[in-house]
């Protein structure tokens, strides 16, 4: 049953995670940019959900790649013209050097369009991994479902901060009212192991926690971050407070490990941002994967 279940999982996760890339790409602008709705080569993006749920090949991209290559193969087998004998007692004495018409081309002055314009690898693997553990951990409770649902997204957000160090509020404000109601959903069916008003209390408390910390310092905590702790607060609220701690702490570890990492290696100083999502999504998978192996 478990391993049914888990595989299930995974399945769910391979499949939407392959979703994950494109919108990353699209949402992955800094603040004062509209999100992008074209390739790098300017195509602009069709498919499900007006363009936002795709592949990361670019289809025009990957034709004109094609349609170059089918040229330059064609070219290259056309034997050269053989070239004509110079006379030598030319009147003026000197032999022309002129290039005939269509014998040179011109270097493209834009780049070559990529096929595939972002990481299209990462983000589905850890969605499939993330997806299978948390069904293992959880079992057949109603509150697996919610997890599911939820942790495509998470992801999708932890390669947005990753990028530009952003956590745009059209995830993280729906994500947050997503995880209430679906926790309040199961709450009412049989054989859950949460409670739905620990879960309240937990995004209200974390969140709030995390908000105190950007009024004390908002150079070091970005008010995306606060958004972000009201779901995963509900999230690890749902089996109680020592999850919500436990949760919340170990992403403040695992941020201080990267933090400090990055100083001894020289790659960033003391006063160096670091995107803190990433490391709170984590820390809350640690805290959930507890909670429900515990419950």
């Amino acid at each position: 049953m478990y391993v049914m279940l888990t595989g299930v999982a995974a399945l769910w996760g391979a499949a939407t995670g392959v979703l994950v890339p494109r919108a990353a790409y699209r949402f992955s602008v800094e603040p004062e940019d509209a999100w992008r709705d074209t390739c790098p080569a300017g195509h602009p993006f069709s498919g499900v959900a007006r363009g936002w749920l795709g592949s990361t090949r670019c289809a025009a991209c990957a034709a004109g790649a094609a349609a170059r290559t089918t040229a330059q193969t064609k070219t290259a087998a056309v034997p050269a013209a053989p070239a004509e004998p110079v006379e030598p007692d030319e009147p003026d004495g000197s032999a022309d050097t002129s290039t005939r018409e269509g014998d040179g081309r011109e270097g493209d002055a834009c780049a070559e369009p990529v096929a595939r314009y972002a990481p299209a690898v990462l983000a589905p693997v850890a969605t499939t991994l993330g997806c299978a553990v948390l069904a293992a951990a959880t079992g057949p409770r109603p509150e697996l479902a919610v997890w599911l649902l939820l942790a495509p997204v998470a992801v999708l957000l932890a390669t947005i901060d990753r990028r530009v160090h952003r956590l745009p509020d059209r995830l993280t404000l729906p994500l947050a009212g997503a995880a209430v109601v679906l926790l309040g959903g199961a709450a009412r069916l049989p054989e859950h192991a949460g409670s739905w008003l620990s879960a309240l209390l937990g995004g209200l408390a974390l969140g709030g926690f995390y908000f105190l910390l950007f009024l004390i310092n908002p150079n070091g905590m970005g008010f995306g971050d606060v958004k972000l702790a009201l779901s995963l607060g509900a999230a690890l609220g749902w089996y109680g407070w020592a999850v919500v701690f436990a949760g919340g702490f170990a992403g403040f570890v695992l941020g201080a490990v990267y933090g400090l990492g990055l100083v001894i290696l020289r790659r960033a100083g003391r006063r160096t941002g670091i995107p803190f999502g990433p490391f709170m999504i984590a820390g809350a998978l640690l805290g959930i994967l507890f909670g429900g192996l515990a419950a």
